[in-house]
């Protein structure tokens, strides 16, 4: 008696990369809807986000001064977020919390920003680094930190300094708005920042 085998079937299925690559372009597509049926264009919302951080660093920068805090801005370019801290008396940053308006802020996923550090201006003499919280690196002083000890992971100093003062450290941050889909065209604001504030915006720009 001779068994006859019946040949496997081979079924065409999706891989985990097309299912995630179709999702990621259908949040594109809805993104663009959404965009288009709040009667706001990319390019008022963008606007209204460099707003937001201008305005909010700016009052940072007022409550440093009247406490006489030490305060900072950590900008996340990979998550599109960013947060204002400040140095407590154990000389170790901290997120500010006080409310809302400093908690952290991420950008809706349509935007992105990028953040660019200049050179100091301020002379060698009159170095704001000369109370030993700040090294050369903008970061704060390791020197008594002990390598290896299980407490928990600190945070990552800021990038940006706001000093009691007045002074800040000079920056500037760019916010872009890059659609994949639609009539839109790329829009990017900057927002710059020397010596002290207010800050200054540009935009819209045609590129960065």
């Amino acid at each position: 008696m001779t068994i006859r085998r019946t040949p496997f079937v081979k079924y065409a299925g999706f891989t985990l990369i097309e299912v995630m690559v179709v999702l990621f372009i259908m949040g594109l597509a809805t993104g663009a809807v959404i965009l288009s049926y709040s009667g706001e264009s990319g390019q008022d919302l963008l606007k209204k986000q460099t707003q937001r951080l201008q305005v909010v660093f700016n009052m940072a920068s007022d409550y440093a001064v009247l406490n006489q805090r030490q305060l900072g801005l950590r900008v996340e370019d990979n998550d599109n977020s960013y947060y204002f801290m400040y140095l407590d008396e154990e000389q170790e940053w901290q997120k500010l919390e006080l409310d809302n308006t400093f908690a952290e802020h991420k950008l809706p996923d349509l935007f992105s920003l990028e953040l660019s550090l200049t050179d100091l201006p301020w002379e060698t003499e009159e170095s704001l680094f000369s109370s030993d919280i700040f090294d050369e690196d903008l970061s704060v002083s390791n020197d008594e930190v002990e390598i290896g000890n299980e407490e928990e992971k600190k945070l990552d100093p800021p990038q940006i300094f706001i000093f009691s003062s007045g002074e800040i450290t000079p920056f500037s941050i760019t916010m872009a708005y890059e659609p994949e889909f639609g009539n839109e065209l790329p829009t990017y604001f900057r927002i710059d920042g020397q010596d002290s504030t207010p800050l200054t915006t540009e935009g819209p720009l045609d590129a960065p």
